[in-house]
């Protein structure tokens, strides 16, 4: 008797933007990227809110995992939310990661984030993070060090920028295959919010 190989795949539950503000987040970016840094900017189709990272889940676990999301978003009421405000993980002075933030809905994606992790802890398919949970969306991520004062300062620049309203009426479970082309994300699930 052969072991049985189990598939496992990485997977993560998110919000999606809308296409509307995915564009506007793909023009942000354009705007960045003129001011010289080096940074790795995310597909446009690839822009979306994590609530939360499972990392490798084995697939046999997966019917269980989208069950526990469905049941939990069924609680949870739809809501409106603006992406807007940009900054950097940890700190303009060592930019690491450029985000996009959320405005209106902020409570109630932290809501949804704190709903969502009881039942997963429970089916032992997630592992709490130390730091606090901070909605953002991830545009890129910083590769070289020179490009900071540049970036810094393209960042300021846009202190105020705005990129739209969505009314969030679902949650996604979605696993992300990695290539030399970047991720590759497909929908194993949706949770429909209540309302």
């Amino acid at each position: 008797m052969g072991d049985i190989i189990m598939a496992r795949l990485r997977t993560f539950i998110a919000i999606d933007l809308g296409k509307a503000i995915r564009d506007r987040c793909r023009a942000l970016q354009e705007t960045l990227a003129r001011g010289g840094a080096e940074v790795k900017w995310v597909e446009e189709e690839n822009l979306h809110l994590t609530l939360l990272f499972l990392g490798e889940v084995e697939d046999r676990d997966l019917p269980a995992l989208c069950q526990a999301v469905a049941d939990c978003c069924t609680l949870q009421p739809s809501f409106l939310m603006s992406v807007e405000t940009v900054g950097c993980f940890p700190n303009p002075r060592r930019p690491r990661v450029v985000w996009v933030g959320v405005g209106a809905g902020n409570a109630e994606v932290c809501a949804l984030h704190d709903a969502l992790e009881p039942p997963l802890l429970e089916l032992g398919c997630y592992r709490r993070e130390n730091r606090i949970y901070t909605p953002h969306i991830t545009l890129g991520r910083v590769r070289g060090e020179r490009s900071t004062p540049a970036l810094a300062a393209a960042l300021a620049q846009q202190a105020k920028w705005r990129g739209g309203e969505t009314q969030v009426r679902e949650v996604r479970v979605l696993s992300s295959e990695l290539t030399s082309q970047g991720p590759i994300y497909t929908v194993l699930s949706r949770a429909k919010l209540r309302g």
